[in-house]
């Protein structure tokens, strides 16, 4: 069964519904959007491509729909893959080789683009030129200059990006977990794009447990949802979102089965820590990935886990949360 509370990507349908269009309707990540607002606007001033853009921060927080947003902002169509279906030359040569003048290409998870491909980019970004080997025995050089366009990339590991291929971005943004004030806003948004009345004790119920993303706002909205109409008239009352959440099995701090099998099994393997991530992906059967990029970023930030030099310890804050009893050795 999927978890609740990813982030990653799903229901591709339901986030094109609930994806907003252009700036004016895009929610939080206001020092950014306004940020981009001015770039858009000198770029269409001066009749020019904006600079390419790499839009970076942990998944569900909106920079796939900001991609899309550039291209609409500047009139543009835009050509859309992801960084692991990049496989040959060929594939980023047919992708840069069908580019109208203006378009936008965005690279979703661009750290994971091969080295040989990255190369590719360099003349793309900094010359407008493809320039490519063809053949085997007899191989030769081939160089096609290419329109005026914009590369947005996306990735939730910045730092594995190399720094040459950073270095060609002229726009650098990051995206920062959101604000329970606008995550109010976007589920408001939400119940009336999808037609769904919800009253204002659910929101704040649902706000407070969607761990700062709106992708995990919108899909715990679309569960509670399902309950609300199976269960009720549809009508999303408090204590429906309450019972829908509950069975659902995500606590009010955004938390599930999944945070509580980590944090557990750090105190009660390893007592409280300090852990190795490999012994603790271990421990409950999950890949080190996994751990760094799904689970942490939101238990460290909220103070449930910390990370020294000698790996991950528990906080008092989870002992307490967790009513375990605290062993007095914390990190």
């Amino acid at each position: 069964m999927e978890r609740i509370v990813d982030a990653k990507k799903s229901e591709e349908d339901i986030e094109q519904t609930l994806r907003p269009q252009n700036l004016d309707e895009y929610i939080g990540q206001e020092e950014m959007k306004e940020n981009l607002r001015v770039f858009l606007k000198a770029a269409q001033m001066r009749e020019e491509a904006l600079d390419h853009v790499l839009l970076y921060g942990p998944p569900g927080l909106g920079k796939t729909t900001m991609a899309h947003i550039v291209a609409n902002e500047m009139n543009s169509n835009i050509k859309v893959i992801s960084g692991p279906a990049i496989e040959k030359i060929g594939d980023i040569a047919t992708l840069l080789s069908s580019l109208e003048e203006n378009d936008v290409l965005f690279i979703d998870e661009i750290h994971r683009v091969p080295k040989f491909i990255e190369e590719v980019l360099y003349s793309a970004m900094e010359d407008r030129v493809l320039d490519i080997m063809v053949g085997d025995v007899n191989s030769r050089n081939i160089k096609i200059e290419l329109p005026p366009f914009t590369l947005v990339g996306a990735t939730t590991r910045y730092g594995d990006l190399t720094g040459s291929l950073r270095d060609r971005f002229g726009i650098i943004a990051r995206l920062n977990y959101y604000t329970i004030a606008e995550l109010q806003k976007i589920i408001w948004r939400t119940s009336k794009v999808l037609d769904v009345e919800i009253e204002k004790p659910a929101v704040d119920n649902l706000a407070g447990r969607c761990r700062g993303t709106p992708r995990i706002a919108n899909r715990l909205f679309k569960r509670v949802s399902d309950f609300a109409l199976v269960l009720g008239d549809g009508f999303i009352t408090d204590q429906i979102c309450e019972d829908s959440l509950t069975k659902l099995q995500v606590d009010k701090y955004g938390l599930d089965s999944v945070d509580y099998s980590l944090l557990k099994a750090i105190v009660e393997k390893f007592n409280g820590g300090p852990v190795g991530v490999e012994a603790l992906a271990a421990s409950i059967g999950e890949e080190v990935i996994t751990i760094e990029d799904v689970y942490e970023p939101f238990l460290l930030q909220n103070g449930f886990l910390q990370r020294t030099p000698r790996g991950r310890c528990v906080t008092e804050k989870t002992y307490q949360h967790l009513a375990l009893e605290n062993s007095d050795k914390l990190c």
